[in-house]
């Protein structure tokens, strides 16, 4: 129940709840009513500051626009400035690089007449130098030519004779014997030691004997002859000796037989006007030359007496060395003019040589000389370009005077 004044009013009466509902209605409208107000006038306070920015846009707009009325016109002046000035800068450029054109066309002129001139005093110092450098040929090819000739003559000095070494018991047991192996022995040295064109085996002299060998030598000393024969007998004889008396004979054989054929020797091969005054006793044996040599001087002095001189294979050998200078010596006097001649020659081409090495030699340092100039003055070239395009003049100004010539003439 609800007590209203003096009246009662039960809640479960329709028209208590109707109007009970009726009034929690009107309460709630007025309550929205107050919300929408309220909700309009905070509208309204905001809307007042946005439309004040709205106001100070459409201001800041409109400069906007009148600045960009000016800017234009601003552009426009610089617009035609710029153009006016680049068609300054293109004609002072012009003007520029026509200078510095002309200034390298100077200095390269100038760069070639002193190359020029660098190159015409190297030409005659080169001259001068090939000129002593040929005179210093022709003296070390003359000394050279020496030097062979004494090699020449040493090397012929050394020889040895190669064979089996034999006793000359069993091999010479008769004269043919001892002959036929005394000329082999004389053939291969005598083969070794001299030219083919400069002997003769078994050669007939004038008076019908027959030389085992006979070596043609020029005037003096004359054609020599050289006999192989010896006599063995008395030195086996005086090797088997075994009593004193046996060695007394024995050495009277060999004095004996050895004088026999010094003087056989002597009157068959020593021919006035045909042979030379003297001739040569060829002992195959080195023992028998050691032994006469040791204990029988007096025969060797007989041979010298003769003009018969008693060799060895080892002395023979010596003996024709010093013949085939002698040979060659004659020969080298009858071919001194060829000698000469090609001597000449030779020296010529040395100089053809040297002079042709020089020049390429030259030619090679000019043509490295002239890539570093070239290089050096791309270089150069390059960095003044950048300069220009930099705009650099007062640069390009300074430069020039430090140019330096595609070529650096030697001092």
């Amino acid at each position: 129940m609800i007590n209203v004044g003096a009246n009662s009013y039960a809640l479960s009466d329709p028209l208590v709840l109707a109007a009970a509902g009726a009034g929690v209605l009107l309460l709630l409208i007025v309550v929205l009513l107050i919300a929408t107000v309220r909700a309009a006038g905070r509208s309204a306070r905001m809307a007042m500051p946005l439309s004040q920015q709205m106001q100070v846009l459409g201001q800041n707009v409109h400069q906007l626009g009148m600045g960009q009325a000016q800017l234009q016109g601003g552009l426009q002046t610089v617009s035609d400035t710029q153009a006016h000035a680049q068609a300054q800068m293109i004609q002072t450029v012009e003007v520029r690089l026509a200078h510095v054109q002309q200034q390298m066309q100077d200095r390269l002129a100038d760069n070639a007449m002193r190359s020029q001139r660098a190159l015409t005093e190297m030409q005659e110092r080169m001259r001068e130098t090939l000129h002593g450098s040929s005179k210093q040929t022709t003296t070390s090819l003359t000394q050279l030519q020496e030097r062979l000739a004494s090699i020449d003559k040493a090397q012929d000095n050394i020889t040895k004779l190669s064979g089996d070494v034999l006793s000359l018991q069993d091999i010479l047991s008769n004269k043919q014997t001892r002959g036929a192996f005394g000329e082999i022995q004389l053939t291969d040295i005598v083969s070794k030691a001299l030219p083919r064109d400069s002997y003769q085996m078994q050669a007939t002299l004038s008076n019908g004997r027959r030389a085992d060998c006979l070596i043609h030598l020029p005037n003096p000393p004359g054609p020599i002859v050289i006999d192989s024969k010896f006599p063995l007998e008395a030195y086996e004889a005086l090797r088997k000796a075994k009593t004193e008396w046996d060695l007394n004979e024995a050495a009277k054989a060999m004095r004996v037989a050895v004088k026999k054929h010094i003087n056989d020797i002597s009157t068959k091969y020593i021919l006035e006007g045909e042979t030379a005054d003297g001739a040569l006793m060829f002992l195959p044996s080195e023992a028998v030359y050691a032994e006469l040599h040791a204990n029988f001087p007096e025969l060797v002095r007989a041979g010298f007496d003769a003009r018969v001189w008693i060799v060895s294979p080892t002395t023979c050998m010596a003996t024709l060395n010093t013949m085939r200078a002698i040979l060659k010596d004659a020969r080298m006097r009858e071919q001194a003019g060829a000698i000469r001649t090609t001597l000449r020659q030779l020296h010529r081409d040395v100089e053809i040589v040297v002079e042709r090495v020089d020049k390429l030699n030259l030619h090679f340092g000019q043509a490295r000389k002239d890539l570093d100039g070239i290089s050096t003055a791309a270089e150069r070239a390059g960095k003044r370009a950048a300069r220009l395009d930099n705009f650099d003049f007062e640069e390009i100004d300074e430069t020039p005077s430090t140019v330096v010539p595609l070529t650096t003439p030697e001092t």
